[in-house]
């Protein structure tokens, strides 16, 4: 299995209304095929009540074997109301600065 489908089976324990995992590798100077940089949008009425820390917490407990496997995760965990006010749009991932082992 590779990682995405793992964040995307794990993550289903939060019971989300709306989950997307996208594996935003190839915008990062790594080999082609790379499963390094993801980006986790995630709605669920777990996160009510809760902090932003605790969310992130909450993620990355759940996603403990594969954030040993991978260099960076994006998150946007929300509750359902806050995702209705943001209307589904997020902002865009910053692009890569570049950056490798031979500079």
């Amino acid at each position: 299995m590779n990682i995405k489908n793992s964040i995307e089976i794990k993550l289903l324990l939060l019971q989300p209304q709306f989950l997307e995992v996208i594996n935003e590798s190839h915008k990062h100077n790594v080999p082609k095929g790379s499963e390094s940089h993801f980006k986790v949008t995630i709605v669920s009425d777990e996160f009510n009540g809760k902090m932003l820390l605790a969310r992130h917490r909450m993620v990355s407990s759940i996603l403990a074997d594969e954030l040993h496997s991978i260099h960076a995760l994006a998150m946007h965990t929300m509750t359902i109301a806050e995702w209705a006010e943001k209307r589904g749009k997020l902002n865009e991932s910053p692009p890569c600065l570049g950056g490798s082992k031979i500079e």
